[in-house]
């Protein structure tokens, strides 16, 4: 059975910056993700990043996916492409499946970067054809080049859900309206006003009632909804559309942390129950370490600095570099993290990941550690 130093699972931007990391430092490492093309949701966003340079700023996702790739390449780190994993141990065997054999790997330390998965929200009508994810409707029409729909009803007014709204519009489509069931927007203001600069009506306090259709999408009920997010009867409006895509979160892809039992914490702020883990990204599982959204959902700017504080973090504790060399590069790259979250949005992810520390150090406590 092969063997490795690290095992990650997952060639998004968590992923490859810790790989990329790592291996810096000169660790074995091998990369794993069951899609067919590497880096996760990068390839999907063609809009320019904020914050620092270290964030990428000024770039577009696609093009930093492509930086992550050419210099992994560089790196020499074997990337498994459409090599789904399948299990792991607390022996620290990953089981994946390659050419149609199950395969498996022994590894010292696991990084796993399996990102998260669309929420959706239930109504009448909701399983018709033309109901779909925004992540699904961005991967349509940005990387297979397909316009799923033509007049669209958007739910949901965080950065995915304004993004993937002023992308269709670029894409051809005519967005009909956005809707969100809190009082406010709940994204960046610069992508909501793009979507105000091309008149499309945002209706705050309101939710998607309905779906009407014969065989399809053929039209949307929106209503007000009350403090409790009930719909408020005598509110409703009807809306001819094709497509209503759904905006309305994230959750944490935890299947494979779920089998290895790993102490897991419920934290809303940062999309429901995340193994729990220190500021390293080492979880309760020792050796297994988390980044990117599996870790808690935020940007994908936030993705890439928690990867390589997991990266650096495994290169130390396998003893590749010095624990003070390693801790001077992750407290810079704490510093610019969080600063990333001190923003107005950002402040509720960094309330999230206190919580998610405070709790780790807790526990260890409890154990003894």
């Amino acid at each position: 059975m092969k063997e490795v130093e690290l095992a990650v699972i997952g060639a998004g931007p968590a992923g490859l910056s810790g790989a990329i990391e790592s291996a810096k430092k000169g660790v074995n490492v091998v990369v794993f993700d069951e899609n067919k093309r590497p880096g996760g949701q990068l390839f999907k966003q063609i809009h320019k990043f904020f914050g620092s340079k270290e964030h990428m700023a000024g770039i577009r996702g696609f093009k930093i996916g492509e930086m992550l790739l050419e210099e992994a390449n560089k790196l020499g780190i074997p990337v498994y492409l459409d090599s789904p994993v399948i299990g792991i141990n607390k022996d620290k065997v990953v089981a994946y499946v390659r050419d149609e054999k199950i395969q498996y790997i022994v590894t010292k330390k696991i990084l796993v970067a399996t990102g998260a998965m669309e929420n959706v929200i239930q109504f009448p009508g909701w399983t018709l054809p033309g109901v779909m994810g925004a992540g699904a409707v961005q991967t349509m029409i940005n990387i297979e080049r397909v316009l799923p729909g033509k007049r669209i009803l958007m739910v949901g007014t965080g950065n995915v859900g304004l993004i993937v709204s002023y992308q269709l519009m670029q894409a051809g489509a005519e967005v009909i309206a956005l809707v969100e069931a809190k009082p406010e927007i709940g994204g960046y203001g610069v992508h909501a006003s793009k979507i105000k600069r091309a008149n499309v009506p945002i209706y705050l306090k309101h939710t998607i009632a309905q779906a009407e259709g014969k065989n399809f999408v053929e039209k949307a009920v929106i209503a007000e909804v009350d403090n409790n997010f009930k719909i408020i009867s005598g509110t409703e409006k009807e809306l001819k559309v094709d497509l209503i895509c759904l905006a309305v979160g994230l959750s944490p892809l935890i299947e494979l942390i779920n089998l290895l039992d790993c102490k897991q914490i419920y934290v809303s702020e940062l999309g429901g129950w995340i193994p729990l883990h220190d500021e390293n990204m080492e979880t309760a599982c020792k050796g297994v370490y988390v980044a990117g959204d599996v870790s808690g959902v935020e940007e994908a700017s936030s993705a890439l600095d928690k990867g390589r504080i997991a990266g650096i973090a495994i290169a130390e504790s396998l003893q590749h570099i010095p624990i003070e060399a390693a801790s001077r590069e992750i407290d810079g790259i704490r510093t610019r993290l969080n600063e990333l979250r001190c923003g107005p949005f950002g402040e509720v992810s960094l309330q999230g990941n206190n919580k998610i520390y405070q709790a780790m150090r807790r526990w260890e406590n409890e154990q003894g550690n």
